[in-house]
């Protein structure tokens, strides 16, 4: 009996320790031993993704993927995403992480993991010449819309609501591209976006009839990586990745590539503040 109890105890280490190794790996690991990075980014949405003259994956968030895949010694695989595929990419494990311009929001953490920020946004207003668009206020008037499951949308909807306008006068897009092609004919007056992206847009030369307008009052869209929530060491290795893009200049590099200027100290200042 003893001999039989003791075979079932080492038994039991043995699971035990087989228990704990498959509770200890990681997506960090995954990644590694895989030999390829699964990133999920939004290719609609320039300058952060688009796809370039030789349809490539290109923009802030993708080389930013291909940063973190060169750090890992890894391969970086880009995988086109929608702003409503970012999250169920992650639980269906299709993307290891999504950089795309995620706000982090209390909401959304409740499903994913959020990192530190990597950037901050304005919302802005996009509209035709010769709307009235003084204030943001101007919006209850006109016909607006924008992409679907974006924060924009959000913050849009929490305004009008508080303003008491409704929403009969808003439309909502299935994706960016969408949006900014309902507001080019004429489906709406005006459309709310981040400010980079109204900035692309209005040096592309296509939309020369529409103006920059407002920002959404008081608002700061803070983004970061976002990942399966239960992976910690895989976060904590992705904000350490984000503090050496910051401290080795490689921010400011790529802030001048697709902004054409310096990062900005108060940018720097808000994504340490936000950490």
């Amino acid at each position: 009996m003893k001999l039989v109890k003791k075979i079932s105890l080492v038994v039991a280490s043995i699971a035990a320790i087989g228990a704990f190794s498959a509770a200890s790996a990681d997506q960090l690991d995954d990644v590694i031993n895989r030999g390829t990075l699964n990133c999920g980014v939004v290719l609609d949405f320039p300058p952060m993704g688009y796809t370039d003259k030789d349809n490539k994956p290109a923009g802030f968030d993708v080389d930013y993927c291909n940063d973190l895949a060169k750090v890992l010694n890894v391969k970086s695989n880009v995988i086109n995403l929608t702003w409503g595929d970012r999250i169920p990419s992650l639980i269906s494990a299709k993307t290891d992480v999504v950089i795309g311009s995620t706000s982090d929001t209390l909401a959304r953490a409740k499903s994913v993991g959020f990192t530190y920020p990597y950037f901050v946004f304005k919302f802005q207003v996009l509209s035709k010449k010769g709307v009235k668009m003084v204030s943001f206020e101007d919006l209850k008037n006109v016909k607006v819309g924008a992409a679907l499951g974006t924060t924009y949308e959000t913050e849009y909807f929490k305004y009008a609501d508080s303003k008491g306008w409704g929403r009969d006068n808003y439309t909502s897009f299935k994706s960016e591209n969408d949006a900014f092609l309902g507001l080019y004919q004429g489906k709406i007056d005006a459309l709310i976006s981040t400010n980079t992206n109204i900035a692309t847009k209005l040096t592309s030369g296509q939309f020369d009839s529409f103006i920059a307008g407002p920002y959404v009052p008081n608002y700061d869209d803070v983004v970061g990586l976002i990942v399966r929530r239960n992976e910690l060491a895989w976060k904590n290795y992705l904000n350490l990745f984000l503090v050496h893009q910051i401290r080795d200049g490689r921010l400011n590099e790529l802030h001048m590539k697709h902004f054409g200027t310096p990062v900005s100290a108060d940018m720097v200042q808000s994504l340490r503040d936000n950490k």
